[in-house]
């Protein structure tokens, strides 16, 4: 009897064929032909992690005592630097033995959370288009993800209110993420007092994922929900060194926040895992304590390649507004193009003019129409991805139908 194929596996049913791929394979095949691409579209910093946070792994990780297993909730010490953290930063006092655990990067510490919390029939609700796991995490763990439309922060908060008032069945969790990826959306604390005003009202956690906390521009400071009135009581946060950091390949993230949804996390990764290899822990801990100024400049950065990029879009004659955080751009697809879809125009700038983004309907049904371009591509190879749309642009016929200047090259 032939074994069935990975499509009818239970959970493997429930996840739809993961659209990114498509244009990682046209990304991929376009290389291996000799072909130049400029990939702006995985999220994947490409910044080098601070030497000390470097040095401090090699001096650890010939020392046999740290090849052993470690701890699944995260060493103390490791616990202690993110408290403090957040206490320097946010002045959020945080106990590090029952609100804070470390975890194997941020999708590690969503996922096992909802694994955690959510059964059949619990409602989580979050803003949509969203990244990926924020829906699918809690379709494989058997909850109902209910998506309300996020054009912006103040639609996405009336509809949350409208839905508690309207729905039969109240949801159970609000997941939330700003900076916002891919939008970019992002919120001042008077909006997270509303949210954790909701929760309080109808008895709902919490989850805030926090992957672009040190990414603000032009002086904006992304506030953590941990700093708003009673956020504790009902709310939980997800810390990511990745970004902050320049350490994506090294998964350390953290959830911080009520006691007892970081109680539930912890159980259900005792029976998971052992933690994160201890040397990295242990580098991670220089990280928190020795290199706070490597998050501004590494913003910084993020900043300067934003602001290429969108000079150069716009030269292009394509307008796309400069986020205030994250490391993206989300750009609604040039009118003329609107019509295939942001699938078939990610395709099209694939092959037409070399440059890899993200197809917005990758991130749910309401990120169709436009495409998320990452910061990833230092300010050289931006402007040439520039230059190389306004060619595109200017070869389709773009600028003679909309009456825009000529492209300059």
């Amino acid at each position: 009897m032939p074994l069935p194929s990975c499509e009818e596996f239970y959970r493997i049913r429930k996840l739809p064929p993961y659209v990114f791929a498509v244009i990682n394979e046209l990304r991929d095949k376009a290389r291996a032909a000799g072909i130049d691409i400029i990939d702006m579209g995985m999220g994947n910093p490409d910044g080098a992690t601070p030497t000390p946070i470097v040095d401090e792994l090699i001096r650890t990780a010939p020392n046999p005592a740290n090849h052993r297993y470690s701890m699944s909730r995260g060493i103390p010490a490791l616990r202690q630097a993110i408290v403090e953290k957040y206490s320097r930063q946010y002045g959020v006092d945080l106990d590090p033995e029952a609100e804070a655990i470390a975890t194997i990067g941020a999708k590690d510490a969503l996922a096992h959370l909802l694994f955690a919390i959510i059964g059949p029939g619990d409602v989580v609700v979050s803003p949509n288009p969203a990244y990926p796991i924020h829906q699918y995490g809690v379709v494989m763990a058997e909850g109902e993800a209910c998506m309300l439309p996020m054009p912006d922060a103040a639609t996405f908060l009336s509809a949350l209110k409208d839905l508690y008032r309207s729905a039969a069945r109240k949801p159970k969790v609000i997941l939330i993420s700003f900076p916002h990826n891919p939008t970019t959306i992002s919120v001042d604390s008077a909006f997270l007092q509303e949210i954790v005003d909701l929760a309080r009202e109808h008895g709902s956690f919490i989850v805030h994922d926090f992957a672009y906390a040190e990414l603000g521009f032009d002086g904006y400071k992304p506030p953590s929900i941990l700093q708003i009135r009673g956020a504790t009581d009902y709310a939980v946060e997800i810390y990511s060194m990745t970004k902050s950091y320049n350490m994506a390949g090294w998964r350390v993230g953290f959830c911080l926040g009520n006691r007892r949804l970081i109680a539930a996390l912890a159980r259900i990764k005792s029976y998971l895992d052992y933690g994160i290899f201890q040397p990295i822990q242990i580098a991670a801990v220089t990280a928190l304590n020795e290199c706070q100024d490597a998050p501004a400049q590494i913003c910084a950065i993020y900043q300067a390649r934003r602001d290429v990029l969108i000079e150069g879009l716009r030269e292009a004659g394509w307008i796309v507004d400069p986020p205030k955080a994250s490391m993206f751009v989300w750009a609604r697809i040039p009118e003329a193009f609107a019509e295939m879809g942001s699938l078939e125009f990610a395709k099209q700038l694939m092959r037409e003019a070399r440059v890899a983004v993200s197809p917005g309907i990758g991130f749910g049904p309401m990120g169709e129409g436009f495409v998320r371009f990452s910061l990833i591509e230092n300010p050289d190879r931006t402007r040439e991805a520039t230059r190389n749309i306004g060619r595109f642009l200017a070869s389709s016929g773009v600028f003679a139908q909309a009456g825009s200047a000529p492209v300059h090259v």
